[in-house]
C-alpha cells in the first residue's frame, strides 16, 4: 500500500487591486442598482396644472370618505337598536 499524502498547491495572487478602488467601492459590490428600476414617484408629473389636479382629486375623495364614515356613525346606531329589538 502506498501512503497517503496530502499535496498543497500555493498559487501566486494573479493581480493585485489597488487598496483606493477596493476601498471606494460599495459594500455590497454585488448587488449593484439596476438603472431600469424606477419608482412610483417617477410617474408623478412636475407640472404645476398636474399637481394641482391630484390634490383636487384627493381632496374631493377625502371629503367624500368623511361624509360617508359621518352617516354610517349616525345611522349605525339606529339600525343595531332596531336588529337587537327587531322593529
Amino acid at each position: 500500500m502506498w501512503p497517503l499524502t496530502a499535496e498543497r498547491t500555493v498559487t501566486l495572487i494573479q493581480s493585485k487591486q489597488n487598496v483606493d478602488a477596493v476601498a471606494s467601492r460599495p459594500a455590497n459590490d454585488n448587488q449593484t442598482p439596476d438603472p431600469t428600476d424606477f419608482s412610483v414617484v417617477d410617474l408623478v408629473s412636475s407640472s404645476d396644472d398636474d399637481v394641482v389636479a391630484i390634490v383636487r382629486r384627493t381632496e374631493r375623495l377625502a371629503l367624500a370618505v368623511i361624509i360617508v364614515m359621518a352617516i354610517f356613525l349616525l345611522f349605525a346606531p339606529v339600525v343595531f337598536i332596531a336588529l337587537m329589538y327587531g322593529i
